[in-house]
């Protein structure tokens, strides 16, 4: 095959998915991409991701103790089921066989970023967003609009007729749909008041509370009438604007941060015609030509998770204590589940500084057992959410991450390849004498080296 077809085929894996597992490296040679393609899009049947830390009976179990023993016990709860989740969702990305549907949820979590601390909430707004990904953009839209987790991180449980909270419907049009310039400050007031009411009862359920809802004439988006907020969910949806803003945020993230207007303009527009059909869009994405153009290759960073999630796909292991990896999350600065605002998380050089590089550039060497986790998080760091001295203390706590990596299997997939053919997505390979210099020209050794390499952290 030629070596052109390798560089699209790793491409595609690693932008439509989190990069080629191991069992896929002889693949890479030999398959047709749109088998990929089919691959990547199949669909195995829907499994919720859930935790098994259990729940506590609050009146039973904590009837002997003081409030404050009682809330210091419910947030460790929170803590650990939360924890869980993470993981769970990690282990999809690493480990499942519908890619997209994973690397497409991956996507919506920032799009529709929340943070709130309800376990059970984001539990439910994560299924939500994966049960969706790859559905119609105006389900997903909905759920997530209805869901307690984001009513409750975008205030709307306290958005009230005669006292309406604009937040939920300024962030749905800023954020999740229309993009800024496409409405006015009196489509959020108005707006506002279409989604009076909406809120969530003790459970979790979503929930009209009709006496709270705002039944006056309304005009948005330059039309009149008694509007509800499906009304209006389904106003910005009729808007042009949408499926652009949509798009554009879509071609950043799977493309290039550098917009192609006239791909985009088709795109929006074949995206608007299909009633906002998500598995057609990204079906046309990645079989263009225009895809696999070498201006689009190896030109993005991969985010925390990515180069995490790529690097748990190529090297079989076995860990024995998975909640390390979220020591690493929030050490690299991208933890799942806790977006740094209601913006989500930044994309491309924002992922790069001095302290992220160098941890960044040491993880293969830290998991592969050759040397110990020496890195403290920045006391500006946002992610800690005022818990510096517990991060502290975890990481001086965690010098050896507990990793067995199957290096014989490593060792026989790449007995008759480079392996920067296959670990490096970059344009510009490294200097192969100096990844060298630095090994026993074992293959072990050479993939931990690549992996060590700023190209690495391309793809």
């Amino acid at each position: 095959m030629a070596a052109s077809s390798l560089i699209n085929n790793k491409h595609l894996l690693w932008r439509a998915g989190f990069g080629p597992g191991i069992f896929q490296v002889d693949d890479l040679e030999q398959k047709d991409i749109t088998n990929f393609i089919k691959e990547l899009f199949k669909e195995d049947g829907f499994t919720e991701i859930n935790y098994d830390t259990p729940d506590v009976e609050i009146i039973d179990y904590m009837n002997d103790k003081t409030p404050a023993e009682k809330k210091k016990e419910i947030q460790k709860i929170n803590r650990e089921q939360n924890n869980e989740l993470n993981l769970n969702f990690l282990n999809k990305m690493i480990n499942s066989n519908e890619q997209m549907r994973e690397k497409m949820a991956f996507f919506w979590h920032g799009h529709f970023a929340s943070r709130v601390i309800n376990p059970k909430f984001n539990r439910q707004l994560l299924n939500s967003i994966r049960k969706n990904a790859l559905g119609n953009f105006k389900d997903l839209l909905f759920e997530v609009s209805q869901s307690p987790a984001m009513l409750n991180f975008l205030n709307n449980q306290q958005n009230k007729k005669d006292h309406p909270n604009e937040n939920f419907a300024r962030e749905v049009m800023e954020l999740f749909t229309m993009g800024r310039g496409n409405y006015t400050e009196k489509d959020v007031r108005e707006g506002a008041r279409a989604f009076t009411g909406w809120g969530y009862d003790k459970t979790g359920n979503f929930k009209e509370r009709k006496k709270l809802h705002d039944e006056e004439v309304k005009t948005f988006l330059g039309k009149t009438g008694n509007f509800t907020g499906t009304d209006v969910l389904n106003s910005i949806l009729e808007q042009k604007a949408t499926a652009k803003f949509i798009c554009s945020k879509v071609y950043r993230f799977f493309v290039n941060e550098n917009i192609d207007r006239d791909q985009v303009n088709a795109l929006s527009e074949s995206f608007y015609n299909s009633n906002y059909d998500i598995k057609r869009l990204m079906t046309e994405i990645f079989s263009s030509s225009w895809f696999y153009d070498q201006k689009n290759i190896g030109n993005r960073i991969k985010s925390p998770i990515e180069l995490m999630a790529g690097m748990m796909r190529m090297l079989p292991m076995n860990i024995q204590n998975p909640e390390n990896l979220i020591v690493y999350q929030k050490l690299l600065g991208q933890m799942l589940l806790y977006p740094p605002n209601v913006s989500g998380w930044p994309n491309g050089k924002s992922w790069i500084d001095s302290s992220t590089l160098m941890l960044r550039l040491q993880i293969p060497q830290i998991w592969s057992g050759l040397r110990p986790l020496e890195y403290s998080p920045r006391q500006d760091d946002d992610i800690d959410m005022g818990m510096k001295s517990r991060e502290t203390a975890l990481n001086k706590a965690f010098k050896t991450p507990n990793i067995t990596i199957d290096w014989n299997r490593v060792e026989k997939t790449f007995a008759h390849k480079k392996c920067e053919d296959y670990l490096i997505q970059s344009v510009k390979t490294p200097d192969m004498n100096s990844v060298k210099n630095f090994s026993d020209n074992s293959i072990k050794m050479n993939v931990i080296n690549l992996m060590s390499t700023p190209e690495y952290q391309l793809m």
